[in-house]
């Protein structure tokens, strides 16, 4: 199995493209900061939960609920519920990127 360039794949997928795949509702917007419902969660019976933040900018989340945090791709993997390396070829697939695979290595 190739492997994948997991530094260049991060520096491609950005929050927004993320967010947007998994339907995420902005309740809140500070700058490049968002807030809302964490999508891991049952939406709340009282209304606009803010628990989930994330800045757009930076390609980072924070669920003030589980703790759950870290990058874009991290977000796909565990809303996906795969490893990294299935969650990054089907985020690649969604998103219709490119995977950016590792040069394969010859050996003498």
């Amino acid at each position: 199995m190739p492997g994948i360039d997991f530094r260049r794949l991060r520096a491609e997928i950005t929050m927004t493209e993320v967010l947007d795949l998994l339907g995420f509702v902005i309740v809140e917007r500070r700058g490049d900061q968002v807030r809302g419902q964490c999508p891991f969660h049952e939406p709340s019976p009282r209304g606009k939960h803010r628990s989930f933040s994330a800045n757009l900018r930076r390609h980072l989340f924070h669920c003030f609920k589980c703790g759950a945090a870290g990058n874009a791709l991290d977000l796909w993997a565990r809303a996906s519920k795969n490893p990294v390396h299935a969650a990054a070829l089907e985020l690649c697939d969604r998103l219709h990127k490119e995977v950016p695979y590792l040069p394969s290595r010859r050996t003498s």
